[in-house]
């Protein structure tokens, strides 16, 4: 089984306790801690995710820290849990696809929109409310700014990309022609 499979059942796992335990969004508050913890410690992260360390040396460590750090419930169980099982190496895919889980639970989506110039605030609100009417969903948006689409904009929601760019349309004009 893939890392990304096992982090993501792990992932499903953790939001079903944490709803019915705790506050969702604080149990991703403080895995997040715990992988960002990880992570800017190399020698803390490399004794973790070794494979040479044996997992009882592992499951003491996750057990001293989770008793530093004072976690929710669901997140020390499931930091124990992967210490026990060797799957540390799965933080932060399974903090990825929690925090993509408990958006999904949340009713938000992120939408990407990237435009040839800025624009302003007020179109931006527009486009949001636009999204969220069409997906019924609470719409977090981010923006990025490519002169190289010439004019017009390209969406991108989860993994559906809607692409109105000028450039886009002269791309088309040109496949069309030579064909």
């Amino acid at each position: 089984m893939s890392n990304r499979s096992s982090a993501a059942r792990y992932a499903r796992a953790l939001l079903d306790v944490s709803r019915v335990e705790a506050d969702p969004e604080v149990a991703e508050q403080e895995l997040a801690g715990f992988v960002s913890l990880v992570g800017s410690n190399e020698t803390l992260a490399r004794v973790l995710t070794s494979p040479g360390v044996p997992v009882p040396r592992k499951s003491a460590l996750v057990a001293e820290l989770v008793g530093r750090l004072r976690p929710s419930r669901p997140v020390a169980r499931i930091l124990a849990l992967l210490a026990e099982r060797d799957r540390l190496v799965l933080l932060p895919d399974l903090l990825e696809e929690y925090s993509r889980r408990l958006m999904d639970y949340r009713q938000v989506i992120r939408a990407d929109v990237t435009t040839a110039v800025p624009l302003p605030a007020e179109r931006l609100e527009a486009l949001r409310q636009t999204i969220a009417e069409k997906t019924g969903r609470t719409v977090i948006l981010t923006t990025a700014v490519d002169p190289g689409l010439i004019g017009g904009l390209v969406t991108r929601i989860g993994s559906v990309v809607y692409d109105g760019s000028v450039r886009r349309q002269l791309e088309r004009i040109r496949e069309t022609l030579t064909a």
